[in-house]
């Protein structure tokens, strides 16, 4: 007998449906040679820090957190059965492992199949469920049961059958699991112990994981560059006059910069005399018909990036519709970092392109580079369409947005018919002094633009020929910088697969002063088509430089969201007051979890699917990070550079007005005989950005006055540096003349 564990009930359903004729039981179907089970998900977790004490806690128990067991640094890691915020394990959970362990510990079973979703995760939770039947790894190898693996690439009858016949090993997933155990434990490293520290010292929960810090610091650092830029007036010169009936727009690349004694403007008025002085001749006219390409197929970030600003769907919605759609057969695997097509696959897709003709899209099979490559996926390809073309009528409107978008872009790729569009370029000369280069494109044939917008229009262009004299007036337009602008949800998802993009862009801009300026803006980076090259950004993707991946990225940003660090509207992202405050904390207790770091994490767990390094490896990396951190408080710096703020509750000194303890308080440090004599003496923890460190507190209230303390942050942005002295019963900046 085979028994299979699917991840989720919806999963065992539709194995069910591609064997047959099984038999419903409690907690599992049996026929044909088969037991199909299911868990939900995680059944189990990483135990807690107080579990690695020794006497085990009774259940629904809530630990208080303490310094004295921190930092922890389990010699092996434990699991446990899946809890609620309560501290008590659900008995659904409970009864289902019972089921599952009953099962595996069945004689008649001689085969188990997991059957977990076909990544990571999916692999780590179907082990812990066989592992912890048999208690301990070790037993499973003494119960001589066959262990396989079943790999779903979608959920259809057709593929469940096909992969059931070619199950592999268990063992030759052994280091995609290994992947999995490692990512687990270093995010608890990270996340429970820097958790704690953060919590405790602050008073405030704050969450402090190895991936939503630095997505919250990005949002951060661009949303304080957005509140504290200063933007600086400037002048080009512009000509928009008539020519045969039609204005033409000379806009030149000059800039002219105020000096100290504002000149810019006179020196653009002066440029434009010179300018209107000369002869705009056009000396050159070039017609060519290209073909256009469409957009590659989707992955996961990809299609979120589209559906969020197309129909401004948040990515936590835009992930469960495309795993519903995933899980009722009708998409392939979503969770995939891939725009790429397996070259194992073109029979598959040759059978869905027949599929989707009958529904009246123009489609044919194209053997491509720029469609199938294998070195553009590790575990997964694009997201498409399956053989089996819902309902539309049972399908939500959201429901049917996600699949639309998905089969519109396949349709697209496939197209039979070539996109064809004219495009002109018109090329005019003030006299010896600039070239002018206008560019016009007309579509002649929609191709895949019938299906999928490919951010093509049309723009016409003034009937101008070679030889053509062009009327000129240059006048100076006055312009100004602008900020950066705040993440979008296609924005952050492009900067969180590609942290180094835009420092590898302005690298390159300045070793080639001439190089193009939409290479200049990574964030920006739009769907692309198939002129783009992107080696440089898979290799990267490969390595594992990205902040978070496909199947935890959403999860996280979700998480911030709740934590009210920051807030999504329409598709923008910005900062929220709780978020401020984790960065400004964790950054005056030297919690460096930035993006650098974050990555490399990334690029070691990598290393570890490949069997290069082992999970020790990563994890003596974390080990020593959080020690590091644990370690500088220890650390005594100079008083204008301290930002140690203590703990909650550390008792700083005596009250200079009333003669109180001053303690250290959720917002910073206050006087104990607030409530019995109403002494209102308080500073914050926080000044103008910058931690006011328990050192400088004391001396405060000792001497009335701080050392001088570097790096505050005025509302205008400017950095600079101040004393705090005490002024009716507040501390107040003093500056020193």
């Amino acid at each position: 007998m085979i028994l299979i564990i699917a991840e989720k009930p919806s999963l065992a359903r539709n194995i069910n449906a591609g064997i047959g004729n099984m038999t419903k039981r409690n907690g599992y179907y049996e026929g044909c040679g088969y037991i199909v089970t299911w868990a939900f998900g995680h059944l189990f977790s990483l135990c807690d820090i107080e579990d690695y004490g020794g006497a085990e806690r009774p259940e629904g128990e809530k630990a208080r957190w303490t310094m004295d067991n921190l930092p922890c640094f389990p010699e092996k890691f434990k699991f446990k059965l899946r809890r609620d915020d309560s501290g008590k394990a659900d008995d659904g959970v409970r009864n289902q492992f019972n089921t599952i362990k009953s099962l595996c510990l069945r004689d008649d079973v001689d085969t188990i199949v997991n059957a977990g979703d076909a990544d990571r995760e999916g692999e780590i939770i179907v082990r812990l469920c066989v592992v912890n039947s048999f208690g301990g790894a070790e037993n499973v190898a003494k119960s001589g049961k066959n262990l396989k693996r079943l790999w779903l690439p979608d959920q259809t009858p057709e593929t469940v059958k096909n992969a059931l016949s070619d199950m592999k090993d268990e063992t030759e997933y052994e280091n995609l699991a290994n992947e999995g155990f490692a990512r687990t434990y270093i995010d608890w490293l990270y996340g429970v112990n820097l958790t704690r520290y953060a919590t405790i010292r602050t008073g405030r929960l704050l969450r402090v994981g190895r991936v939503i810090v630095p997505i919250v610091k990005a949002i951060y650092d661009r949303d304080m560059a957005i509140r504290y830029f200063k933007p600086e007036k400037y002048y080009s010169i512009a000509s928009d006059e008539e020519t045969k009936g039609c204005k033409v727009q000379l806009v030149s690349k000059l800039r002219f910069d105020n000096d100290k004694k504002g000149e810019g403007y006179y020196n653009a008025l002066s440029t434009c005399d010179r300018y209107n002085m000369e002869k705009a001749v056009v000396t050159d006219k070039k017609t060519k018909t290209d073909t256009i390409k469409p957009g590659k197929l989707y992955s996961l970030s990809k299609l979120q990036n589209v559906l969020g600003k197309k129909y401004k769907m948040p990515m936590e919605k835009s992930l469960a519709i495309v795993q519903k759609l995933y899980e009722a057969g009708y998409l392939t695997y979503p969770r995939t970092n891939s725009e790429y097509l397996a070259s194992a696959e073109k029979d598959k897709v040759k059978k869905v392109l027949g599929v989707v003709a009958k529904l009246g899209y123009n489609v044919k099979f194209r053997d491509d580079k720029t469609i199938f490559d294998d070195s553009k996926i590790e575990s997964h390809s694009a997201i498409t369409p399956t053989y089996i073309i819902p309902d539309k009528s049972k399908l939500t409107e959201e429901e049917l947005t996600v699949y639309s978008t998905v089969m519109r872009r396949f349709a697209a790729v496939f197209c039979g018919v070539p996109c064809l569009a004219d495009k002109t370029e018109i090329t005019v000369k003030v006299g010896e002094l600039e070239e002018f280069v206008l560019k016009g494109t007309i579509v002649k044939q929609k191709g895949f633009m019938q299906y999928d917008d490919g951010g093509v229009s049309d723009k016409m262009l003034p009937p101008l020929e070679k030889g053509d004299t062009v009327n000129i007036n240059f006048k100076p337009v006055e312009k100004e910088t602008t900020p950066p602008k705040h993440y979008t949800i296609e924005t952050l998802n492009n900067y969180l697969k590609n942290p180094f993009r835009e420092e590898k862009a302005a690298a390159a801009k300045k070793r080639d002063a001439n190089a193009a300026q939409d290479d200049a803006d990574g964030d920006d980076a739009g769907d692309g088509g198939y002129g783009e090259d992107d080696a440089e950004e898979y290799r990267m993707i490969l390595e594992g430089l990205e902040l978070g991946t496909e199947a935890t990225r959403t999860g996280i940003i979700d998480n911030a969201l709740k934590s009210n660090y920051i807030q999504l509207k329409k598709d923008v992202y910005t900062i929220l007051p709780d978020g401020e405050f984790l960065i400004e904390a964790t950054q005056g207790m030297h919690i460096s979890m930035d993006k650098h770091k974050t990555s490399e994490l990334g690029r070691i767990l990598k290393k570890i699917f490949r069997g290069t390094v082992k999970i020790e490896d990563g994890l003596d990396e974390a080990k020593r990070e959080v020690s590091e951190v644990f370690g500088r408080r220890n650390e005594k710096a100079a008083p204008e550079e301290d930002t140690d703020f203590g703990c909650l509750g550390d008792v700083i000194g005596k009250c200079p007005f009333c003669g109180g303890d001053v303690v250290r308080t959720f917002f910073g440090y206050g006087c104990s005989n607030y409530k019995d004599k109403g002494c209102r003496f308080s500073a914050k923890m926080i000044i103008c950005g910058r931690p006011l460190s328990v050192a400088n507190m004391k001396m405060l209230l000792e001497t009335g006055k701080t050392a001088k303390i570097k790096g505050f942050r005025s509302k205008t942005g400017n950095l600079f540096d101040a004393s705090l002295k005490l002024e009716d019963g507040r501390a107040v900046f003093d500056f020193e003349r």
